[in-house]
């Protein structure tokens, strides 16, 4: 499987933006497809890869072009592995990023353990129904209160080596992300080193 042409199937805009970017970079030969729609995919399986596979294969079946999908965790040591699988609805179903944020802070409150693990599941899924999953980490702590206007989600709460993810800039973060290290691995895999 090296498939030159790839939708991003994802409808988090956020989430389109930092992926495509990467791409750019870690295979900049690769055509991103842009305004396709298909009904949503509810994540409802157990695991990040999981999640990744459905929305992958929901959105080849919907565009016949091969997908990209991912789903990201944060899991959290002192919350035993939380929110893990609903880090994006960790605070309900409806929730934004402030709230999810916030929520992680109250529950974490009284903590001294704040270690956390960015964890993204990436899949691949072409034409024909051939997969390749890989998986990218980034291990950090929880800040005591958010810092920096970059990034989304998490990242003002998600620190590495002193700065949050939203403290430092796009392009830094596209190279050392949980995120970026997983598309790494699968350009690798996938349409192998420089090509």
């Amino acid at each position: 499987m090296k498939p030159s042409r790839i939708v991003i199937a994802s409808q988090n805009p956020d989430k389109v933006r930092e992926v495509e970017s990467v791409i750019a970079f870690v295979a900049p030969w690769v055509e991103i497809v842009r305004g396709l729609e298909w009904p949503e995919v509810e994540e409802t399986e157990a695991t990040l890869q999981g999640n990744a596979l459905l929305k992958a294969r929901a959105v080849v079946k919907a565009t016949g072009i091969a997908a990209l999908a991912d789903d990201t965790g944060l899991e959290v040591r002192a919350l035993g592995g939380a929110p893990g699988v609903r880090t994006a609805r960790f605070a309900g179903p409806e929730a934004t990023y402030q709230d999810n944020v916030s929520h992680l802070l109250k529950v974490l409150a009284g903590h001294d353990d704040r270690a956390a693990t960015f964890r993204t599941a990436v899949a691949l899924v072409d034409e024909e129904g051939s997969v390749v999953t890989v998986e990218g980490r980034l291990e950090g702590r929880i800040a005591e209160t958010p810092r920096g206007d970059g990034g989304f989600g998490y990242d003002p709460v998600f620190e590495v080596d002193g700065r949050t993810l939203a403290e430092i800039s796009e392009e830094e973060k596209n190279h050392m992300s949980h995120r970026a290290r997983a598309l790494r691995v699968l350009a690798e895999e996938v349409w192998g080193a420089g090509r």
